[in-house]
């Protein structure tokens, strides 16, 4: 099952006196990209995040965010440096002293000073385990996401390649019509050119042109080709890259095609095929 590299998930959690946020998002990319940002308290989980998704995601760019805010639990108050506000009272009163016109501060600008305030903390292992599993949580429901749009991706990829399948039968069916249409004008080229024509040469150097024109190992590999689309799309690891290759020796093919045409419904199928491979190489793009 094909995955697409879009998706975007997110989760919280209650850690004591945290409400945790894990964000994750990501877009295509070449190879697994991961970026974090995590405020300074939780910093410690990076590595452990860093880990767990790059065991369940092989490409993409992933940017993972940590948010968290304070929550009033109840019975749960501030426990107040008592000695700490005396201090900076004291030392507050003599620097005002000095002043002309000391300027008014309250409590609560106190409060809001380092030093003067503690708050109970979390229990560092509880935190980390509640991280880990609220990382693999939001992570299990990304995963979820890029399998859905994964399966729309290959519906549109299998619908085009039922496209190029008609296409690739019109041109073998249209092929033997347009050598036969080549040999016959080409006849009544060398005829009208030369009044004692060496027919036996004419006739070999006609076997070699039609020869070169002949398009049907270029129809081969396009049907060898789609074939092979069709089955990777259905297989679970991940097939990107590989249809991504696929793509290039499909569209080689379909110019190979274009260019030997010598018919306009046959230059009309080429550029049908091109169209097609390229709408599926758009799609490949996003594919992990």
């Amino acid at each position: 099952m094909i995955k697409s590299m879009t998706a975007f998930s997110n989760n919280e959690a209650e850690l004591g006196d945290l409400i945790v946020n894990c964000e994750l998002r990501t877009v295509n990319h070449r190879y697994c990209d991961l970026s974090f940002k995590i405020p300074e308290r939780l910093r410690f989980i990076e590595s452990d995040a860093r880990t767990i998704l790059s065991g369940k995601l092989n490409r993409g760019k992933i940017e993972c965010s940590f948010n968290y805010k304070k929550q009033n639990l109840e019975g749960q108050g501030l426990t107040i440096n008592l000695e700490a506000v005396a201090t900076l009272l004291k030392t507050t009163q003599q620097i005002e002293n000095l002043m002309y016109s000391p300027a008014n501060f309250s409590a609560l600008d106190i409060l809001a000073l380092p030093g003067i305030r503690h708050e109970a903390s979390v229990d560092r292992q509880v935190l980390h385990d509640g991280l880990v599993a609220l990382i693999r949580k939001t992570l299990t429901q990304l995963i979820e996401t890029r399998e859905r749009e994964g399966r729309q991706l290959a519906i549109l990829i299998e619908e085009r390649c039922v496209k190029m399948q008609g296409f690739v039968f019109q041109a073998s069916q249209r092929m033997p019509e347009v050598l036969i249409n080549i040999r016959t004008k080409l006849h009544e080229r060398v005829v009208e050119l030369v009044s004692n024509p060496d027919m036996d040469r004419v006739e070999q150097e006609l076997v070699h042109l039609t020869q070169k024109l002949d398009i049907a190992e270029e129809l081969d590999r396009l049907k060898t080709h789609i074939t092979e689309v069709l089955r990777i799309i259905k297989q679970k690891e991940p097939v990107g890259r590989r249809l991504d290759f696929l793509m290039q020796e499909m569209n080689r093919e379909a110019n190979t095609l274009g260019s030997k045409a010598a018919d306009i419904e046959m230059t009309q199928i080429a550029i049908e095929l091109k169209v097609l491979i390229e709408q599926v190489r758009e799609q490949i793009q996003n594919i992990e």
